[in-house]
């Protein structure tokens, strides 16, 4: 072999090191489905709990899209919310159905999505008494599938490269 085929085979296994360890950064996430439904005092059976998915697909959206603070347009969620309650006011129930996004704010306190809380809060310039949940692990309560690489994965794809080039 000569040296110049010795560089040119060593340019391609830089080259292939190099796009293997740049994969390893790279992950894919796709949007997520959830139900989307409100019930105001029971109206609207097929939303309130318990929930049964019988007649649910006129409700599912996918991809579920939401609102990002700061930003107009819909945006694809990354997680799954549920509100169930009584209004304070009057002894109404609501169940809401929806999804949404983190907006990328410091403290969790301000991001709806990621903590679960129970307690008394604010919709629609009304207090409740009851429940947010969210949740981002299945479709129809979310599902993010990541692609993620990892060294043993990458020493192992190059162990094998090796193989076959020799």
């Amino acid at each position: 072999m000569s040296t110049m085929e010795r560089l040119t085979d060593r340019g391609r296994n830089n080259i292939f090191i190099a796009a293997v360890f740049t994969l390893c950064w790279v992950t894919t996430v796709h949007s997520i489905d959830c139900f989307k439904c409100v019930s105001m005092n029971g109206r609207f059976p097929a939303c309130d709990d318990p929930f049964h998915n019988n007649h649910s697909l006129q409700m599912l959206e996918s991809p579920c899209m939401g609102g990002r603070k700061g930003r107009d347009g819909l945006f694809p969620a990354t997680s799954c919310i549920k509100i169930a309650g009584v209004f304070d006011d009057t002894g109404e129930t609501i169940t809401v159905r929806g999804c949404g996004l983190d907006s990328g704010t410091a403290t969790t306190d301000t991001e709806i999505i990621r903590m679960s809380h129970c307690g008394r809060f604010y919709y629609d310039d009304r207090y409740v008494h009851g429940c947010l949940q969210s949740c981002n692990d299945a479709d129809a309560c979310n599902s993010s599938d990541h692609i993620q690489s990892s060294l043993p994965v990458i020493v192992l794809i190059y162990h094998a490269y090796l193989l076959l080039v020799s």
